[in-house]
């Protein structure tokens, strides 16, 4: 890690815990460079999250070859994503330490398919039931199957 960075990788982040299998997720990818699974607390419908499969804090320690394949999986995802849900666009959120509005010390893409005149709902407003989340990750999920 980059000297310049003050905070060390947390092995008991909940991303860390979700690719370890210790935590349930409704997965939509997975490769040897990335993993996406539904956000339990979604801000729109089919809102998922892509994570590197290395111990990495934020974009800010990433390593850059990590970084070059991580982000083909994020423009995969959210092709497929803006598809399976019909939207009319997606939004990428990506977010690095506590001033910048990071809450899990795990990098992480935020995917989320956008349509016109319809606004975000606001972070953490409440947890999917699990059923749409098997859904939504289900669609997601043939989708890219069915693009690749």
């Amino acid at each position: 890690m980059p000297a310049r960075l003050k905070n060390a990788y947390d092995d008991n982040n909940i991303f860390a815990k979700i690719l370890r299998g210790e935590m349930p997720c409704h997965k939509v990818y997975e490769d040897d460079v990335a993993f996406a699974f539904m956000d339990i607390m979604p801000r729109t419908k089919g809102h998922c999250l892509v994570i590197p499969k290395c111990a990495c804090r934020n974009l800010l320690d990433a390593d850059p070859d990590v970084l070059a394949e991580l982000i083909k999986r994020v423009q995969t995802i959210a092709q497929a994503a803006k598809a399976a849900f019909d939207a009319d666009g997606v939004t990428v959120h990506q977010f690095n330490e506590q001033a910048g509005g990071q809450v899990i010390f795990h990098l992480h893409f935020h995917i989320l398919p956008r349509w016109a005149g319809i606004e975000l709902l606001p972070p953490a407003s409440a947890i999917e039931e699990p059923h749409v989340l098997e859904t939504n990750a289900a669609k997601l999920a043939a989708t890219l199957t069915r693009d690749s």
